[in-house]
């Protein structure tokens, strides 16, 4: 299959993979608050990230059951049921069928994501994945506004029974694309009780497993202690509502696509290994940015609104870079358990600093703190070349130094 081919599969998929997560984390909340649901069941459906966090728990069926086309396609149809059950249900008086409903529907979300996220690693060569993350996140990002800003705008045109109507009928449109996706033929292991424990086992007898692991906890941990304090600092720079709306859904997406899609191009023409440490490192010195706002006297908006733009195109570079890499070092007969896993896995430090981050704020201030984040995001630098050992060389493209097997041969010779 020609590269432009998969790069079409990959932004629809990604698309498809966004657009429920886009109404379950924006577009949900905005829908039960407008129609009167207490604040406490309103933070109640902070609850439905959890099947994000623990989906590794059900990969494996994933891997040994079925084909990824039709998980992904019964996943899309599932979402579309769940959603049109949503419609007759009162969300100002929350019942038992509307948490169910809900539960569903990030459940079958989450599902969908290990179904994607496995069938694109099998259909992608190594030498292919920096580009074709690049496409991936700016789908994924164009499927948030999509799902979390023209819905819920869609909501207040239309009335919200045919806002619904019209997601599930934006699922059902992706199901029965998802059923006419290409085969991609991998040699699976059959199922068995053994055969449960050998993806993580695999991941455990390679070599510097330790090294690799702490790469992937660190990698993007600056990134992720940043996050949680930016909008508080937007918020004591008196920043007004509308302009905090413009960053986040104009500027910031847009400049997260762009970063996205340049760091897919570095990656294409230089290797993934090429691209952790580059990208990685405008991705952390960004945060400097940041740093350097917060130093200065309030004297216009302008410098924050550098900085988010600098953050998030950078912030893009250094994801495109971190999932390529996560998806080269999965195998293909193991994908859907090894990446969900290693995606859960450096959400670890995500959440441990969005818990800290507050405090440390607090104690130092927004200068302090901001440089503290750059400084998190060196220690990964340590275990690169360890990582480096773990991408997937692939024999017709490039490997994990950026040349290709054919090159290498030459200079060797």
């Amino acid at each position: 299959m020609k590269l432009n081919k998969k790069l079409l599969l990959i932004s629809l998929l990604y698309f498809a993979e966004g657009f429920p997560f886009g109404i379950i984390e924006q577009t949900l909340p905005v829908y039960f608050r407008v129609h009167g649901m207490s604040l406490v069941h309103v933070g109640f459906l902070s609850f439905l990230s959890l099947p994000y966090a623990l989906k590794f728990l059900w990969a494996p069926a994933v891997d040994f059951l079925g084909s990824r086309r039709r998980w992904i396609a019964a996943a899309q149809f599932l979402m579309a049921a769940s959603i049109l059950a949503l419609i007759p249900l009162d969300p100002s008086n929350p019942s038992t069928l509307l948490w169910v409903s809900i539960a569903c529907l990030s459940i079958f979300s989450a599902t969908q994501d290990i179904a994607i996220d496995a069938y694109s690693i099998e259909l992608l060569k190594p030498s292919e994945m920096g580009l074709a993350n690049g496409f991936r996140q700016a789908a994924y990002r164009i499927a948030l506004v999509v799902a979390g800003g023209l819905f819920v705008a869609l909501g207040g045109w239309v009335g919200w029974k045919l806002t619904y109507l019209a997601a599930a009928g934006v699922l059902a449109v992706c199901c029965i694309a998802s059923i006419r996706l290409p085969r991609v033929e991998v040699q699976r292991p059959k199922f068995s009780i053994r055969s449960l424990a050998a993806p993580v086992q695999d991941l455990l007898n390679r070599p510097g497993v330790v090294q690799v692991t702490l790469f992937i906890l660190l990698y993007k941990l600056g990134d992720m202690s940043l996050g949680p304090m930016v909008r508080p600092f937007w918020l004591a720079r008196e920043l007004s509502l509308t302009e905090i709306g413009l960053i986040t859904g104009t500027f910031g997406i847009l400049a997260s696509i762009a970063g996205g899609l340049t760091g897919g191009l570095f990656m294409a023409r230089f290797g993934i290994f090429h691209g952790l440490w580059f990208l990685g490192l405008w991705q952390s010195v960004s945060n400097l940015t940041y740093a350097w706002v917060a130093m200065l006297p309030h004297s216009g908006n302008w410098a924050i609104y550098a900085a988010s733009m600098a953050e998030s195109f950078c912030g893009g570079l250094g994801t495109a870079a971190f999932l390529a890499f996560l998806m080269s070092i999965c195998k293909k007969e193991f994908s859907a358990t090894q990446y969900a896993l290693l995606s859960a896995l450096f959400r670890i430090t995500g959440i441990a600093a969005g818990a800290l981050s507050g405090w440390a704020t607090f104690r130092i201030g927004y200068a302090a703190y901001f440089g503290l984040t750059f400084l998190l995001s060196l220690p990964a630098f340590f275990f690169i070349f360890h990582a480096k050992a773990w991408i997937a060389a692939d024999p017709n493209g490039l490997n994990g130094n950026g040349t290709t097997e054919k090159d290498a041969t030459e200079r060797a010779a």
